[in-house]
C-alpha cells in the first residue's frame, strides 16, 4: 500500500500529459531520460569537473586551494540547507517549476566565472550555482523518478544516474580542448550555454510530479487484483517524516551518507590536481576523472539491477568496501597505470554509491514523503559531509601533500559502512485498509 498522504495530497482532476511522448509508451521513462540529459548538463557543480579547474585557476589568479575550494563548499552547504525546503515543494508540487528556475541559476552562475577577478566572486557566482543544482537538480529528478517507479525504480533511477556520470566522464574531455586553446573562462562560457539549453527547457516541457495525476500507476502497471503476486510486487509503505525522525534508522543512514559525501567528493574535487602534482601530465590527470567516472556511469545499470533484488543497505556497504580499496591504491599511485586501477576501483564504488544515495529514502520510507524526509536530513548530512574538500585543500596548502587526507578519506568510508550495517530497516506497519 502507499500509505499516508496520497489521497490527501492527489489532484482534484486528471491532468493531460505533454504530447511529445508517444502515448503507448510509459511517461515514467521521459521523467528517466528527461532526467539522463539534465544531469548530463549540471556536472560542472560536481567534483570530477571541478577539479578540472583547480590548477588553471590556480595559476592565473595565485588563490590557494583552500581559496579555490571554499567555493565548492559554499555549494554544498547551501545546497544541503537550500533542500531543507525544496524537499516539501517537490513531495506537494512536483520537481518541474524548480528544476527550471534551476536551469536559469547555473547559467547565470557559469557565465559570471567566466568573468571573475576575486575570491569571493568566485564563492558566490560558484556557491549560488552548486547550491541550486544540489537542491534543485539532484533532489528533484531523484523524488521525481522515485513517484513514477517502484518496481523497476532500481534500473530507473540507474538510468538518471548514469547521465551524471556520463557527463562527468565526457565534459572533462570534451572541454579539455577549449580549456587548452581559449582557457578557462572561456570554458566556463561554454558549459553555462549547454546549461541553458539542457536544463531548463527539457524541465518546463517534460517533467511531471506522479503518474496519479494523469490516471497512471506507478512502472505502468494497470490496477492489479487485491491479494495478488503482482499487487505485493506493486505495494510501498509510505513513512512520513514525522514517524521516522525519531528512529536509529534515519540517524544511521544520514551519518552513512555524510561520511560517503564527505570523503568520495573530497576525492572528486582534488584527484585531478594530486595526479598533476605527482607529474603525470595535464591530459593524462583529467582522463583519470574520466576513467572514473566512465566506470561509474558504465556499471550503474548493474547496479541498479541489483538493488532491485538485494537491500540499498547491503548495495551500500559493497559501495563503501570499494571506495576503501582505491584509497590504498591512491595511497601509493605514483605512475599512470597506478592511477588507472585507482580510478576503476573508485568507479566502480562510485556507480554503487550514486545509485545507493539517490535511492535510499524512497526504498528505506516509501515514496510519498520521500522529498521531505530527504530535505528533514540534508542540512545535517550536508553540515558533516561539506568538510571533506576543504580539510583536503588545507592538509595540502599546510603540507604540501594529500597523504594524511587521503588517510582520514579511508577511514570515514570505514566509518559510512559501520553505519549502513546499523540501518536496520523499519517494518511497516499493518496496511490493511490503506490507500492503493
Amino acid at each position: 500500500m502507499y500509505g499516508r498522504g496520497l489521497m490527501e495530497s492527489g489532484p482534484a482532476r486528471i491532468q493531460q500529459l505533454p504530447r511529445l511522448w508517444p502515448s503507448r509508451a510509459y511517461y515514467g521513462w521521459a521523467i528517466v531520460f528527461t532526467s539522463f540529459f539534465i544531469s548530463i548538463a549540471q556536472v560542472p557543480m560536481y567534483g570530477p569537473v571541478f577539479s578540472v579547474f583547480v590548477k588553471p585557476i590556480e595559476d592565473e589568479l595565485g588563490w590557494s586551494r583552500t581559496t579555490i575550494t571554499v567555493a565548492f563548499t559554499v555549494g554544498s552547504l547551501g545546497g544541503a540547507l537550500l533542500a531543507s525546503v525544496v524537499g516539501p515543494i517537490v513531495d506537494r508540487y512536483g520537481a518541474r517549476g524548480v528544476m527550471s528556475v534551476t536551469g536559469l541559476l547555473v547559467t547565470a552562475g557559469l557565465l559570471a566565472i567566466a568573468a571573475m577577478t576575486e575570491p569571493w566572486h568566485f564563492w558566490v557566482a560558484y556557491g549560488v550555482a552548486r547550491t541550486v543544482s544540489v537542491a534543485g537538480v539532484g533532489l528533484g529528478t531523484s523524488v521525481a523518478i522515485a513517484n513514477w517507479f517502484i518496481r523497476m525504480r532500481g534500473r530507473a533511477i540507474a538510468m538518471r544516474a548514469a547521465g551524471q556520470r556520463t557527463g562527468q566522464a565526457v565534459v572533462p574531455l570534451l572541454i579539455l580542448p577549449v580549456l587548452l586553446s581559449l582557457g578557462w573562462r572561456e570554458s566556463f562560457v561554454v558549459l553555462g550555454v549547454v546549461a541553458a539549453l539542457f536544463i531548463t527547457i527539457p524541465s518546463m516541457v517534460f517533467i511531471r510530479r506522479r503518474p496519479e495525476d494523469f490516471g497512471l500507476r506507478p512502472d505502468g502497471d494497470s490496477a492489479p487484483a487485491a491479494h495478488t503476486p503482482r499487487a505485493a510486487a506493486s505495494a510501498e509503505y509510505s513513512w512520513t517524516l514525522r514517524q521516522v525522525r525519531a528512529t536509529r534508522t534515519l540517524w544511521m543512514l544520514t551519518v552513512g551518507m555524510a561520511a560517503g559525501l564527505s570523503a568520495q567528493i573530497a576525492i572528486n574535487v582534488h584527484a585531478v590536481a594530486n595526479f598533476e602534482d605527482k607529474g603525470i601530465s595535464q591530459g593524462l590527470a583529467v582522463t583519470v576523472a574520466s576513467i572514473f567516472t566512465g566506470v561509474a556511469a558504465v556499471s550503474m545499470m548493474g547496479w541498479g539491477m541489483l538493488v532491485e533484488r538485494i537491500h540499498v543497505r547491503y548495495v551500500s556497504m559493497a559501495a563503501m568496501g570499494l571506495f576503501f580499496l582505491a584509497m590504498g591504491v591512491l595511497l601509493v599511485a605514483e605512475t599512470y597505470p597506478m592511477a588507472v586501477l585507482f580510478g576503476v576501483l573508485f568507479g566502480l564504488g562510485t556507480g554503487g554509491w550514486t545509485v545507493a544515495q539517490m535511492i535510499m529514502i524512497p526504498n528505506y520510507f516509501g515514496r510519498l514523503h520521500a522529498g521531505s524526509i530527504k530535505g528533514f536530513i540534508s542540512p545535517i548530512e550536508g553540515l558533516l559531509g561539506i568538510s571533506g574538500p576543504l580539510v583536503a585543500a588545507f592538509v595540502f596548502d599546510t603540507t604540501g601533500s594529500y597523504d594524511t587526507a587521503f588517510v582520514a578519506a579511508a577511514g570515514t568510508f570505514a566509518v559510512g559502512c559501520a553505519a549502513f550495517y546499523l540501518a536496520k530497516p523499519l517494518r511497516a506497519p499493518s496496511t490493511a485498509g490503506a490507500a492503493a
